[in-house]
């Protein structure tokens, strides 16, 4: 099967730029997908754009700008938006989409019309994501894939050197990490003040409150800091449709604590392997419960183990083209 992949980025990325620290979830997802689509024989273009039309891994990158491809494809995905169909011809169209749109939203983004004229199936990734899109908005029918996590993260290895009082959140800033800090800093902190988070928001570096900021580096940095952590916090927010970095922190067998907003109580298993609160004060209990009670954090952990590389790129493949 010939699949295209189209995207357009504010910045440059191709494959080689898979462990970037600028890469997006939206992006690795493009970068892994079509690289393990290619790995079970299928003939995979992406038009981007990238700094320069090459092949890598044996699959084409394209530049958006510098030439227009006269073939026709068997499928062809856009990222997160309808009007990229416009870049590549096929009579199978798939719409990624990352964010929450309602009709009226859909409408301002200038979507409708490209949704109308190229009818594309919507991919969801989380039951959350279906249910909160309206049927209008799917009226071409739908897929549903569950993602999985760069490569990288599925050969590492369980570290056994934990710092046993090192709480952790890799989201963005914006997905609600002022709820995280409030709670930390109201209801976790004063019951423990050996305890420390560490966050990626430099505005959230808050020393007297033991909240650090990590030192932001490639998937590597990511890996040894989550390796280091006991536990992984994560409120969750509206606009998480699947959360990469619960995925990641599951893959590396860190027990979650959240309060399920979005789809962050698809992502963990209450009493598995972490806990959804119904509230702050739940959330700050969980918490606390698991730094001190290494029965509790070992039985979480050790049923993340068991859970390790269920779900890899090329199951995602698979399952992409057998709903095509």
């Amino acid at each position: 099967m010939r699949i295209c992949f189209v995207d357009k980025t504010d910045f440059c990325y191709d494959a080689d730029s898979i462990y970037s620290p600028f890469l997006r979830g939206a992006e690795t997802v493009l970068i892994n997908l079509s690289n393990n689509l290619n790995l079970i024989g299928h003939s995979v273009t992406v038009i981007n754009n990238c700094k320069e039309n090459k092949l890598i891994n044996n699959v084409r990158w394209i530049n958006l700008n510098c030439v227009k491809i006269p073939e026709e494809f068997d499928l062809v995905i856009a990222n997160g938006d309808c009007r990229l169909f416009k870049f590549a011809k096929s009579n199978k169209n798939i719409l990624f989409s990352h964010s929450i749109q309602t009709i009226e939203k859909f409408i301002r983004k200038k979507q409708f019309l490209s949704y109308l004229k190229f009818k594309p199936k919507i991919c969801f990734i989380s039951k959350y994501h279906k249910d909160m899109r309206s049927k209008l908005l799917y009226l071409f029918g739908s897929i549903n894939l569950r993602w999985s996590v760069d490569e990288i993260f599925l050969k590492s290895k369980i570290s056994n050197f934990v710092d046993n009082e090192q709480a952790i959140f890799t989201s963005n800033k914006d997905r609600n990490l002022n709820l995280l800090i409030n709670i930390w800093k109201k209801n976790i902190f004063p019951k423990n003040r050996k305890l420390k988070l560490f966050v990626n928001s430099e505005h959230d570096n808050e020393k007297n409150f033991q909240i650090f900021k990590r030192n932001l580096g490639d998937q590597r940095d990511l890996i040894a800091d989550l390796q280091k952590s006991r536990l992984f916090l994560i409120p969750g927010h509206k606009a998480e449709l699947f959360c990469l970095a619960a995925e990641e922190a599951k893959e590396l067998c860190l027990p979650i604590v959240t309060m399920g907003i979005g789809c962050l109580k698809e992502r963990v298993e209450h009493g598995i392997t972490g806990f959804v609160a119904r509230n702050n004060e739940e959330f700050a209990n969980y918490t606390l419960e698991i730094f001190k009670n290494n029965n509790l954090w070992n039985f979480l952990r050790n049923n993340l183990i068991k859970k390790r590389s269920s779900k890899t790129w090329g199951d995602v493949a698979r399952d992409l083209v057998s709903q095509i």
